[in-house]
């Protein structure tokens, strides 16, 4: 019976090609954008999955509040997870992780970029599942001046040769390191990058103080273990520690600073959680929000139910055709269930069809959506012993789903009544193509809108006046390099004609902000949080910055070494009045300051993303021969590679051959939206698809429409009826849909349209246009792929159209 009703499926295929086509067409794009949302939301949820100790792990949070400012971040000082494990015997071991991004590795004269440094404890290939390949699991980084490679970072360095106990330099540490081991590379899915790990313990400041917090710390707890014990003792383990330093460098006891509204407390965060809470600053890998997993999880969903209504439509539609067949069938001894069976065995056969497809375009595609991402998805079927029964689980679905309207419908006329022509008349009304539509234009408008607000969003931030000229920056990673030669560097690369100017400084907007608490004069029982940049004459002319009140660093004023510049945000939050005559204390110790005048303050200017607020900022100077963290050179944009050239040969010059690490800051501010940049243009992918994905329903369901009036339209041409008139005879029942449509869908996404934008302290305003503009796309897009059918059938011979069938 089986092989039957396989038969018999393919002959009706064969007899509604188009149909067919548009069925499988729909459905096989359906699934395989579902399956490529499945895949990359799966990949998210597995983050740090591979740790096989991943239960037990947890990172250290600090938890503080100064002067009014709040940060919640990875950044805990050095002591942290030595003491704690010595005292919490709840704990089993720790490990701290300093990353140090983009670095250079010297052998003899030979140099490498490495992009991702690190520095870590010994424990640390105890505690996470990254396997070592050479090398003692124990004693790997347990002293100082040792280093740990990649796989790939040794092939890169090495090639096929041992690397096991060579000299290699970091950096621009002068001390040599030796290789004691090599691991396997770090998963995709991991929270942190490193290319190659060298000893914490080399870093002077692994032996900081409690005050210093700069360093992730992760903790392993013993089996059985309640984390929440942990965070419990933590608030004594502060008073024991912390409370000493505060009252020695501050003057000041833990009881007073926290009367005084300020916090200082950690928690501990699981390490599952790390990669989905993006409230928590980090210095690894971006979290992610999980609101675009919703998002796009959600997308996945609607688009498959955009597929199943094409299917639902077409295959109801259908039926008035297939009702004599049907009647047919009855008179000659068929069962309802049988004919049951053979409906839907022929929507689950389209829906196994279609899967087939899917498969194959998700393989085609998948390289695109990787480089889109910049990921590396795999669709790998067999890994997993769920993936092919919850396709399959999918497929059946769909096909029950789409199938069973048409199967109960036909299967239930009455043979005399189908071979007098009564049914195929009383389906002419088509209420539920009608409301199916209607879903399904409610989905297609949510999509159009959203994806238009999510684009706006973006571009907004992206070109939104951010109170600095971020373009033709060309900025010099590890200007330290330069030692006490700053000052001559600049000049003569000023010398080159393209160079327009030039700045040294610790930190830039995007980059290398540090949060710093200071003491103001007249104010020294409180401690004033600001983000603090160390910085030479030009950088305010560098980077076209305008000042507010008072004047910025200048050469004329000799005393200008000895102070410093606010921004607005400063002034207001800690109520300076007047700014001009407010002097900060050079030092954190109370026995040990020296007054610092603001001399100026300058327009508030966005130093993080628009998703931050702006904060209280600081600018100190900084002698131009003293070690810096960047160069900063605005450049022309004529002949730009012939200029960067120009200056890597003076920075060549002056450093001895080392290579020249540079970044223009627009695109370095442009990646601090890098992730919403790539789910918007996911959305709007996913948003074109699925808009095709509803007009080729609407096309077979417009030529089935037509079919259905042809005799309709022959007797109207024939009575005198325009093309036009027929045209808005036929789309205004479709116009009329999408209206209805808008009424649900504009709730919709205005609620989860307002909800999203509450992610960014900048936002755009949610206007009527959004909305407008979404229905008029909506309705361009049903009135373009209804046209050429309906014009076609509006053009026709009336009497070819009276002679139908």
């Amino acid at each position: 019976m089986f092989k039957n009703i396989i038969k018999h499926s393919f002959r009706s295929f064969s007899r509604q090609k188009g149909y067919t086509f548009i069925n499988i067409m729909g459905l096989s794009i359906g699934i395989a954008c579902s399956l490529l949302i499945s895949i990359y939301v799966i990949f998210e949820l597995s983050y740090d999955s591979f740790n096989e100790k991943g239960e037990r792990i947890y990172r250290v949070i600090l938890d503080g509040k100064i002067g009014g400012q709040e940060m919640t971040g990875s950044y805990t000082a050095s002591p942290a997870g030595p003491t704690m494990t010595e005292e919490f015997p709840e704990i089993e071991d720790f490990t701290r992780l300093n990353t140090g991004g983009e670095t250079v590795i010297k052998i003899k004269e030979k140099h490498f970029t490495i992009q991702n440094y690190a520095e870590a404890d010994s424990s640390f290939f105890k505690i996470f599942s990254i396997p070592l390949i050479k090398g003692n699991l124990n004693t790997v980084l347990d002293g100082p001046h040792k280093v740990a490679l990649s796989e790939s970072t040794s092939k890169k360095i090495f090639g096929d040769a041992d690397p096991m106990e060579k000299m290699i330099k970091i950096g621009n540490d002068s001390a040599l390191y030796k290789v004691s081991g090599i691991y396997k590379d770090i998963p995709g899915n991991s929270h942190f990058e490193a290319d190659l790990i060298s000893s914490f313990i080399s870093n002077p400041r692994s032996r900081g103080d409690w005050l210093s917090n700069s360093f992730n710390t992760y903790l392993l707890l013993k089996p059985g273990a309640n984390y929440k014990d942990v965070e419990a003792k933590i608030p004594q383990l502060i008073a024991k520690y912390v409370g000493p330093l505060l009252q020695q460098f501050l003057g000041i006891t833990l009881e007073d600073f926290l009367s005084k509204g300020n916090k200082y407390s950690m928690f501990l965060q699981p390490l599952k959680d790390i990669h989905l809470q993006p409230e928590i600053q980090q210095d690894t890998k971006p979290a992610n929000n999980p609101k675009y997993l919703y998002i796009f999880g959600s997308i996945a969903l609607l688009i498959i139910i955009i597929a199943a209504i094409n299917f639902m439509n077409l295959s109801t539609a259908q039926a008035a055709k297939r009702a004599k067949e049907v009647g047919i069938k009855k008179v000659s001894g068929s069962s309802k269930g049988l004919l049951i069976k053979q409906f839907i065995s022929e929507s689950i056969l389209v829906s196994f069809l279609s899967l087939i497809v899917a498969l194959l375009i998700v393989y085609l595609i998948l390289p695109y959506f990787n480089k889109l991402l910049e990921v590396s998805l795999q669709l790998n079927l067999f890994d997993n012993w769920y993936t092919i029964p919850a396709l399959l689980g999918v497929i059946i679905t769909v096909g029950l789903l789409s199938g069973s309207y048409p199967a109960f419908y036909l299967s239930a006329f009455k043979p005399v009544s189908v071979l007098k022509g009564s049914v195929k008349d009383s389906m002419k009304n088509g209420k539920l193509r009608s409301f199916l539509v209607i879903l399904q234009f409610s989905i297609s408008i949510i999509l159009i809108i959203g994806t238009t607000i999510m684009y706006s969003q973006i571009n907004y931030m992206q070109n939104k006046d951010l109170g600095f000229d971020k373009e033709q920056l060309l900025v010099i990673r590890r200007a330290e390099v330069l030692g006490n030669k700053v000052k001559s560097f600049k000049q003569e690369i000023l010398d080159i004609n393209e160079v327009q100017k030039v700045t040294a400084s610790t930190a830039l907007p995007a980059h290398n902000n540090n949060n710093n608490g200071h003491l103001v004069e007249g104010r020294r029982d409180e401690t004033l949080l600001l983000e603090t940049n160390w910085v030479d004459y030009d950088y305010l002319e560098t980077l076209g910055m305008e000042m507010a009140l008072g004047r910025f660093f200048e050469r004329d004023h000799p005393s200008d070494v000895d102070a410093c510049v606010i921004n607005e945000t400063a002034v207001r939050h800690y109520n300076f009045d007047p700014p001009l005559e407010t002097r900060f204390l050079g030092g954190n110790n109370i026995n040990d300051v020296e007054p610092i005048p603001v001399i100026g303050v300058v327009k508030d200017f966005h130093f993080y993303s628009l998703q931050s607020p702006i904060t209280p900022y600081i600018f100190i100077f900084k002698n131009e021969n003293m070690n810096w963290g960047f160069i900063t050179a605005k450049i022309s944009t004529e002949r730009m590679q012939s200029t960067i050239k120009k200056i890597e040969d003076v920075w060549k010059n002056f450093t001895g051959n080392e290579p020249m690490q540079y970044f223009f800051l627009d695109n370095a501010f442009d990646n601090l939206y890098k992730e919403e940049s790539r789910n918007s243009k996911l959305a709007i992918t996913f948003t074109i698809l699925a808009i095709f994905i509803a007009s080729l329903g609407l096309l077979g369901l417009t030529s089935f429409t037509i079919e259905q009036r042809t005799k309709e339209i022959g007797i109207r041409k024939a009575m005198g009826a325009s093309t036009w008139t027929i045209f808005y005879l036929i789309s205004k029942e479709i116009i009329m849909l999408v209206l209805i449509a808008t009424l649900i869908a504009w709730p919709a996404i205005y609620f989860i349209a307002k909800n999203w934008l509450q992610n960014y302290q900048y936002r755009i305003n949610l206007g009527a246009g959004y909305f407008l503009a979404g229905v008029l796309i909506a309705i361009l897009i049903a009135v373009s792929t209804i046209s050429f059918k309906t014009i076609k059938a509006a053009r026709v011979n009336p009497a070819s159209c009276l002679r139908y069938e």
